[in-house]
């Protein structure tokens, strides 16, 4: 695959912030963007979090946050005008397996807001306009064989939730949120992740086309505990999501997998935070796009901070995007801000290009037909994300979903 500046329509931009003097280049991954000293990060690893959606100005567009993103296109989430409204309803249907419990909370619940608070206006106002929260909790020990799954599924109008999925100490489970349907939501995610447990978490946006969906997704990592993320995001108008992921004690490690794939006019963005304050623990992020069609546009941030206390972290982040036809557009931007030498590695890099056209005349020596090479590609190239979910019901789902799409269009 190309390299993004030989794209039409693609910019691609990373920034390495070093705060221990000659630490750069050792520290440094490989990156197809500038790899220089400049200004902080993302400002979402400065602002001060807040549950109070007064504490955060309207966006304006200008922001390094929201820059990226066609503010008008959000119906209001951004400057209050979106009120949740009884022209329609969130559908939500549960699988939980034995020992899993799943209740509705009010606001002033204890286990709201453990794994961090809101970072911007939007996620600050779901906060401040949900009724009633959903918490699941996976009880300590357990080790579940099946899935814990909730189908979400909008039936118009604007509506603001709050989940905690609560996985307590040693227990090991998969946890499956689907969003099909329509309508504008606002979301807050927390993901607690207790000492020694493994949680791998899944999300999918496949909601109707004239859907708006933007969540913050918060995960707080205990010691020696696993997390692993997986965001799938295939439908709706906007889509905006923010995962974050801090850490409670040593030992944690964080794996944040993604795959989009954008069709003319959707604008598909990901933006990922991932705050290494604690000592000896592990990051890996790699996120995967695809876009096809007129104004297709996917925005990926993804920022690392190693704050000086970190020593001993290992870190990197992937962004890769294939552009299918003309007229689509790709931001993506990998930021490494580093502030101790003391660690075992830290790198990003990004790319964008279109087809390896020394693949595709592989393929057709082969005997293939041009449209089926092209198919093959496109497959290949998700289908390592698609196996880190673990659930191979799903994962045929969503092999389904990009053979669906690559049939319509390529």
């Amino acid at each position: 695959m190309a390299d993004s500046n030989n794209s039409t329509g693609s910019t691609t931009a990373g920034s390495i912030e070093v705060g221990t003097s000659g630490a750069g280049e050792q520290l440094a991954g490989p990156g197809t963007g500038r790899a220089t000293v400049q200004q902080p990060i993302d400002a979402r690893v400065a602002v001060k979090p807040s549950f109070d959606v007064n504490d955060f100005p309207v966006p304006t567009g200008r922001e390094e946050d929201w820059r990226f993103t066609p503010l008008h296109r959000l119906l209001g989430l951004h400057d209050g005008t979106a009120a949740a409204n009884a022209t329609g309803q969130d559908k939500v249907e549960f699988a939980l397996p034995e020992g899993v419990t799943a209740e509705t909370v009010g606001r002033d619940d204890a286990r709201l807001g453990l794994a961090g608070k809101p970072v911007d206006r939007v996620a600050a106002q779901a906060y401040s306009s949900f009724e009633q929260a959903l918490v699941v909790t996976v009880p300590k020990d357990a080790v579940l064989t099946e899935p814990v799954r909730i189908d979400v599924h909008g039936e118009g109008g604007t509506r603001f939730a709050h989940v905690v999925i609560d996985v307590k100490p040693f227990a090991e489970a998969v946890v499956v949120i689907n969003h099909t349907g329509t309508g504008t939501r606002a979301a807050n995610v927390e993901l607690l992740v207790g000492d020694g447990a493994k949680l791998t978490f899944v999300s999918v946006q496949d909601w109707d086309r004239e859907a708006v969906h933007t969540a913050q997704q918060t995960a707080l990592v205990g010691r020696d505990a696993s997390f692993k993320s997986v965001v799938v995001t295939f439908g709706g108008d906007v889509v905006r999501i923010h995962p974050r992921v801090t850490y409670a004690a040593p030992g944690g490690e964080a794996e944040l997998f993604g795959l989009y794939f954008a069709d003319a006019g959707q604008h598909l963005e990901h933006r990922l935070v991932i705050d290494h304050d604690t000592p000896h623990c592990r990051s890996n992020v790699v996120y995967k796009g695809a876009l096809q069609g007129k104004d297709a546009h996917a925005v990926w941030v993804g920022d690392v901070l190693i704050r000086a206390a970190a020593e001993g972290t290992d870190t990197y982040e992937l962004n890769r995007n294939l552009v299918l036809t003309d007229g689509a557009r790709v931001d993506s931007i990998p930021n490494l801000e580093i502030e101790t030498g003391e660690i075992v590695g830290a790198g990003h890099a990004s790319a964008t290009g279109r087809f390896d056209d020394e693949q595709l005349f592989y393929l057709q020596s082969r005997g293939l037909p041009a449209d089926e090479a092209r198919r093959l590609v496109v497959r290949g190239f998700f289908a390592e994300l698609v196996q880190q979910i673990g659930v191979p019901e799903i994962q045929d789902h969503l092999l389904e979903k990009i053979e669906a799409e690559l049939e319509a269009n390529v």
